[in-house]
């Protein structure tokens, strides 16, 4: 058995089409095609149902490509684990990031940078919440910025960063955006542009609305935060969005953030990684940096704060 096959064969699962993950593997489909049936044979089983076009994983196939990912993540863990010893942390850093907090990102990349100029990392923006727990679980990346579950699991690690609030964005001729804070029974009436209900920050704001008895129609619906301040400069729409985005784009101009309250709604953002043991070396070092910084501390000198 070779590595080259159980890639292959994650690749496979990922792409679930044989043209697509023979490119991603950089080999023909009939080369990848054979190292499978080669390693079919190896382990006497059927992993693959094979019709005129790819049709899935075999049972026996889900479960050996969970063996595959997991001996694959520990190959590249070795492999990290090596070269820190020698000559420092150096490889790539996969981190996933739902869109309402990638804005704060660069909080944790920049630091973890500097101290390991050796490593790139690789940024993935736009993945919902539970995304990043599959993926995490997968090997698919080495961890994850996203809301803090409420109840603790023993498999994962996690660092708290930061509580997201939110504030009204709003044109500079709204009446509201004259005042010093705006209520959410106030942000419901205006012509809101807000997330899709896919993404879990659209139904934190769902729930804050549905407990003061409130249900906005939104004309407009997106599945990114830079859209949002796009559609909101047009002076058509107001929009919420997270405090961590005035770190990106500041409050344009144009525009302004006024704090939202009644309720001041928050909600934890923070880093999560495997709690598999060795585990990744680029995952712990990111780890050890998200302990170092305090996020929270950079993005409460933001704007947008509701008034004491």
């Amino acid at each position: 058995m070779l590595f080259r096959q159980l890639e292959y064969l994650v690749a496979l699962a990922r792409e679930r089409h044989f043209a697509r993950a023979a490119q991603s593997c950089f080999v023909s489909q009939p080369a990848l095609s054979e190292a499978l049936r080669k390693l079919e044979e190896e382990l006497d089983v059927l992993l693959v149902r094979r019709g005129r076009t790819y049709e899935g994983l075999t049972p026996e196939g889900e479960r050996i490509v969970r063996w595959a990912q997991r001996i694959l993540a520990d190959r590249d863990a070795l492999k990290d684990e090596v070269d820190a010893l020698r000559t420092g942390l150096s490889g790539r850093l996969r981190i996933g990031s739902v869109p309402t907090a990638s804005g704060a990102v660069s909080l944790l990349t920049a630091p973890f940078c500097a101290a390991h100029p050796l490593a790139t990392v690789d940024v993935v923006a736009d993945l919902r919440a539970e995304d990043i727990l599959h993926q995490l679980q997968n090997f698919e990346i080495d961890a994850g910025i996203t809301y803090l579950p409420e109840e603790a699991s023993d498999q994962f690690h996690t660092v708290a960063l930061y509580d997201e609030r939110y504030v009204l964005l709003t044109g500079v001729a709204d009446d509201l955006a004259r005042r010093s804070t705006a209520t959410w029974a106030e942000a419901s009436r205006l012509p809101l542009c807000l997330l899709t209900r896919r993404m879990q920050g659209r139904r934190v704001l769902d729930e804050v609305f549905a407990d003061g008895g409130l249900q906005p129609v939104p004309r407009v619906v997106t599945d990114s935060v830079a859209s949002l301040f796009a559609h909101v400069r047009t002076g058509r729409w107001a929009s919420i969005v997270p405090h961590a985005w005035l770190h990106v784009f500041g409050v344009p101009h144009g525009m302004r953030a006024v704090p939202l309250v009644e309720p001041v709604h928050t909600t934890p953002i923070g880093l999560v990684i495997t709690a598999r043991e060795p585990g990744s070396a680029m995952a712990r070092a990111l780890l050890e940096t998200a302990r170092r910084t305090d996020v929270a501390a950079v993005l409460d000198t933001l704007p947008g704060h509701p008034p004491l």
